[in-house]
């Protein structure tokens, strides 16, 4: 299948063709499409003759080419109308029964240069799908938010996320502002979805907008104070309330904003000769993750807990955890190895231990059920005997 993809170096168009390309590859496995899968990607800086070219090969057109933020309003006309008759003149020309899919803006409705440009173009989208008598599909987006979105040029999110990410501050006017999202990847599936004729599109009716579901209703100042939440979860080791799909995808939108040389930060590690413990995550609901580190010979833990229960999973090396529950004298001892991997839980009134019985450093990756409390350790050594 070949398709042409106008405005492929866009936001909306690069996420697009990385995943087309990544289809193409075999290395997409939650798309389909029927192979083989050929990307024609045209932009701005085409050498010319290249869409005449493409026209001629399509068998389906996402055009996502547009102008949305120019130096002159009289460009408006040009990159979004203008553009949009030449590419379904150039459709005509060869005869090309391709469907088309257009994206629009939910501007399109307003009486202003840009909203009356989309309007336009979506009239000439619509009018060539009755026309021709192919399937055609305008989607209205929203504001759509995603990795590799050019800040400080006409997404909120974006600029949120790229100034934040390097201390800079945000400016929200009007924080009870209303703002509809629409995530890129939900754009992409949708796109996808519809290239293999799986559209949310009810019918193939001409006169129909598509949607890209979910649409995230919220106010800016939800969105401003969210972002900059996640400035702080480094420094208290939390993460977001990842339950919530807005919350998660503006989070993994806020990470994909940080400077290159900003992906790693330190760990407070606690050492001492019998090794180190290192915590990695807090959460208000899901407990708190850290690594322990045992040297040869060394044997940790001798204590027991009331209602604090642990989850411990040997990454690398040997070792042995031990149980007795309290007041009994029975020992049950589970050898553990990083070449075998396997969670074992630490119950409450047990006393408990790990003991390295190889000759490098013992890795454990620790689960606490609670956070630590200083106030409230609810941990009460007791030796093996």
């Amino acid at each position: 299948m070949n398709i042409l993809v106008t405005g492929a170096k866009g936001f909306i168009g690069k996420n697009l063709c990385a995943t087309l390309e990544a289809m193409r590859d075999g290395k997409d496995k939650q798309h389909a499409l029927p192979p083989p899968i050929t990307v024609l990607s045209f932009d701005v800086d085409s050498v010319p003759g290249t869409l005449d070219e493409y026209c001629a090969r399509a068998d389906f057109v996402v055009h996502l080419a547009g102008v949305n933020r120019p130096r002159d309003s009289g460009e408006f006309a040009a990159g979004n109308t203008d553009f949009t008759l030449d590419l379904l003149e150039t459709l005509d020309r060869y005869g090309s029964e391709a469907p088309v899919l257009m994206t629009s803006s939910i501007q399109a409705d307003m009486d202003n240069p840009y909203g009356r440009s989309k309007k336009a173009a979506e009239d000439a989208v619509f009018a060539y799908g009755v026309r021709g008598n192919v399937s055609v599909y305008v989607y209205r987006l929203p504001n759509v938010f995603g990795k590799w979105c050019r800040p400080n040029y006409n997404s909120a999110v974006a600029t949120f996320c790229h100034n934040t990410a390097r201390g800079l501050p945000i400016t929200v006017n009007d924080p009870i502002a209303r703002m509809r999202l629409v995530y890129v990847d939900d754009v992409i599936d949708e796109i996808i979805g519809a290239v293999g004729g799986r559209s949310n599109k009810p019918s193939l009716s001409l006169d129909e907008f598509s949607q890209v579901k979910p649409v995230y209703d919220c106010t800016l100042g939800f969105v401003a104070d969210t972002i900059r939440s996640f400035q702080y979860t480094r420094d208290t080791l939390s993460v977001p309330d990842m339950a919530d799909d807005l919350t998660r995808k503006l989070y993994a939108t806020y990470i994909s904003y940080l400077p290159g040389d900003s992906f790693s930060y330190a760990l407070k590690m606690n050492a001492d000769a019998r090794g180190s413990f290192t915590e990695i995550i807090r959460t208000p609901d899901r407990g708190q993750f850290s690594v322990n580190i045992t040297k040869p010979g060394v044997t940790k833990g001798n204590h027991w807990h009331h209602t604090k229960t642990e989850k411990f999973l040997v990454v690398s090396g040997q070792g042995a955890i031990r149980f007795r529950k309290i007041g009994e004298s029975r020992v049950f001892e589970y050898r553990v190895s990083g070449d075998k991997p396997e969670a074992v839980d630490i119950p409450a009134g047990y006393t408990h231990s790990i003991e390295n019985t190889g000759s490098v450093d013992l890795v454990t990756f620790m689960w606490c059920n609670e956070l630590f409390d200083p106030d409230r350790p609810d941990t009460y050594y007791e030796q093996f005997t």
